[in-house]
């Protein structure tokens, strides 16, 4: 991993609210890095907070998950912040899924709440290069 991050932002509708909350609040340090968002969220996030490099993929539902999911198994991710809503039922949920399993299978550092995406940003492997002992798979 560069010490220039490549972090994908993800969050159900539920989660949509708090995670534009969550990069506004951290834009400064977040500023530094690479971003790629799921649709609606994305355009959100982009409105939101000026000056972050972020492309916005289709809809979760659409195919955004495994664009993201894809984009881990190509090893093109480091970091993973997904709001995830435990308590809504998701039409794409094996999608949801699939994604959370990628992001362990690859190592790549995965947040699915705020606390979690704190402690990421305010880690100071954030800001420096970083090899996992145990990296992807072949």
């Amino acid at each position: 991993m560069d010490a220039k991050k490549r972090i994908a932002l993800v969050a159900h509708d539920a989660k949509k609210d708090r995670l534009i909350e969550w990069v506004r609040s951290n834009a400064e340090a977040l500023r530094a890095h690479r971003f790629w968002s799921t649709g609606t969220t994305g355009e959100k996030i982009a409105e939101a907070v000026e000056g972050l490099d972020i492309t916005a993929m289709k809809s979760g539902p659409l195919g955004g998950d495994q664009q993201i999911g894809a984009m881990i198994a190509e090893n093109r991710l480091d970091l993973l912040i997904f709001f995830i809503d435990p308590l809504s039922a998701q039409p794409h949920e094996a999608d949801v899924q699939a994604v959370v399993r990628l992001a362990t299978l690859y190592n790549v550092v995965l947040a699915t709440n705020t606390a979690a995406a704190d402690f990421m940003i305010s880690s100071p492997l954030l800001a420096q290069a970083y090899e996992p002992v145990d990296g992807a798979p072949d």
